[in-house]
Order: C-alpha cells, then structure tokens, then sequence
C-alpha cells in the first residue's frame, strides 16, 4: 500500500473510530465524563446503539467520498447527502438516528431542488459544526492541487452545501489546509507553522472581514496545544471544534490520546472525536489500539471497500 493510500485509510477510519467513541456519550458533560472517562468503546448510552456505532459525522463523511469517487460534482454530492437523509444511505444500522438542525434544513432544500452551494444556512447561528465534521477527503482529494485559491473554492463549495457562513468556511479550510500538510509528512507543530502563514495571507488576500478572522486566533497564531484543558471547549460550535481538535492533536503522543482527549471534553463528544480522529489517523497512522477498535466498527468491510475506491480515484 502506497504512503498515501495509508494515510487515507488511518484519516478515514480515524473519523469513524473517534466519531463511535462518542456516540455513546453525547451531550454527557464534562464533569461526569471526568468522574467517569471514555476509555474503549462503549454500547448503548445516549442513543441505546450497539458498540462500534458511528452517528450522521461519519455517514456524511462517507457520502461526501461517495461522490468524489466520480468527481468533483456538488450536485452528485449533495444528492448523496439527501439519499442519507431520506433513504438510510450510508448508516450504520439502516436509520437516521442523529441530524443537527442546520444540516437537516440544508438537506431538505436539496430535495427541493436548491442549487448546492446555496443550501446551506449563512447567517451567523448557522455555525454548527456540520461541515467541519465531513470535509477531510477534500484534503485527500486536494493534496495534488497546487493553487491554494482552487482549494480555497472547493472547500468552500462542499461546506455551503450545509454550512455557507464564512466561519464555518474558513474553519473548513483550516482544517483541510493542516491536513493536506500532515498528508505531505510535515510534523505537527511544523505544519501548524506553516498554514499559519499561508492562511491567514490568503484571508487577507480575499479581504475578508478582519472580525471574522481574528475569531480564529487561537489556531492562527501560536500553538493551541499548549493550553490548558479548561480553555477548551466541546460544544457544537464550529470554531469551538476546530480548536478543540487542534488541542487535541497538539497535546497528545498517539492516535488514541488524542480522541480519548477529545471524547472526554464533553458536549458533542461525537463530532469531536470524528473531526480530531480524521487529523490523528492521519499524524499518527495506525497502531494495535487503533486497529483493535477499527475492527469493531458497524460496516467495517464496506467502509474499507469504499477507502479503497476513493483511494484509486486519489491515485488516478
């Protein structure tokens, strides 16, 4: 298996193994997750789901791939999203069982026939972490694209489908610009480093709202890692997550510290661990913890299959 290939397959089982690590204790606060901590994979809780169970992050994770294995098309992409929505498409059990509010409306205008890039909510509430939580194959499918502002656009593009406000934006693009860098092998502060520069020179560049902006100072400048926990939150809030995964990955030595890290913030535990899972498998790669908990995951042999042709569309 080449490097590359490898790096899909810890990313993308990464999502789905952080994302099953917190399904079972969503909107679990963070001081009964301390007295009680997120150590292996666990059943029922929250939503009484067998052990190894991914939630709507992973399902629309795997819908996104679905439509890059044909290309890049926004229409194929978004009908995927419906099809999971309204037809159990890429579920782990064969029903819907988490929807957030903003991707749910999205997804209905969809139906209705809206153009995908106009789909999504664009107002300032409308900043769930609903696209952060699926955009890593765009770093998969972007790595060979050299012109940060096509990049730029496609993240753009594929987030609006449900998420259009600019934060939610620009957290996406963040997020894919770091790891498009941990793809090429960078280390982790190093690539930090590195996005911090061409990021916020490109924001500059497409004169965005310098308010905007500067609410991501936190990652943009110095290394969040090195926060304290406290200062860390696990709420559903998009800039809220990509802090919080960033933390994550900075703090920690192994896949599995990092998303036990995450899960155990608290809140929207699932959606933590999928985003902060996807970076990790990627750093990281995969290790005995990773592969004993990836092998309990629903769908595991579909999930591979699907790696494997996304994979050869990546590779050409």
């Amino acid at each position: 298996m080449s490097e590359l290939n490898e790096k899909i397959v810890a990313g993308i089982f990464g999502v789905a193994v952080g994302d099953a690590l917190g399904v079972p204790v969503e909107f679990t606060s963070r001081r009964d997750l301390d007295k009680n901590p997120v150590t292996n994979m666990r059943e029922y809780g929250t939503y009484h789901q067998p052990k190894g169970t991914w939630s709507d992050d992973s399902s629309l994770t795997f819908c996104l791939m679905e439509g890059l294995c044909n290309g890049y098309n926004l229409e194929d992409i978004a009908a995927k999203f419906a099809q999971w929505k309204y037809h159990s498409y890429w579920t782990p059990h064969g029903s819907v069982f988490d929807i957030g509010m903003a991707t749910s409306q999205a997804i209905h205008e969809i139906k209705k026939g809206t153009k995908p890039e106009l789909c999504g909510g664009m107002n300032e509430w409308s900043n769930g972490n609903g696209s952060l939580m699926r955009i890593l194959p765009m770093a998969f499918y972007l790595y060979n694209e050299s012109d940060i502002n096509v990049r730029f656009e496609k993240v753009k593009a594929v987030s609006s489908i449900t998420h259009a406000h600019v934060r939610s934006i620009i957290s996406c693009f963040i997020y894919v610009e770091y790891a498009i860098k941990l793809i090429e092998g960078f280390d982790k502060l190093e690539a930090l480093q590195i996005i911090q520069k061409s990021v916020i020179k490109h924001l500059v560049e497409l004169d965005i709202n310098k308010a905007e902006v500067d609410l991501f100072k936190r990652v943009l400048n110095g290394n969040i890692g090195e926060l304290e926990r406290a200062e860390i939150s696990g709420s559903g809030y998009v800039l809220h997550s990509l802090e919080a995964s960033f933390w994550a990955l900075l703090s920690s030595k192994t896949y599995d510290e990092a998303v036990l890290r995450a899960v155990n913030l608290g809140e929207d535990t699932d959606t933590t661990g999928a985003i902060t899972g996807g970076l990790a498998g990627v750093y990281f790669g995969r290790d005995n913890q990773f592969d004993f908990w990836r092998a309990q995951l629903a769908k595991f042999e579909e999930i591979e299959n699907l790696i494997e042709r996304f994979g050869e569309k990546i590779n050409g």
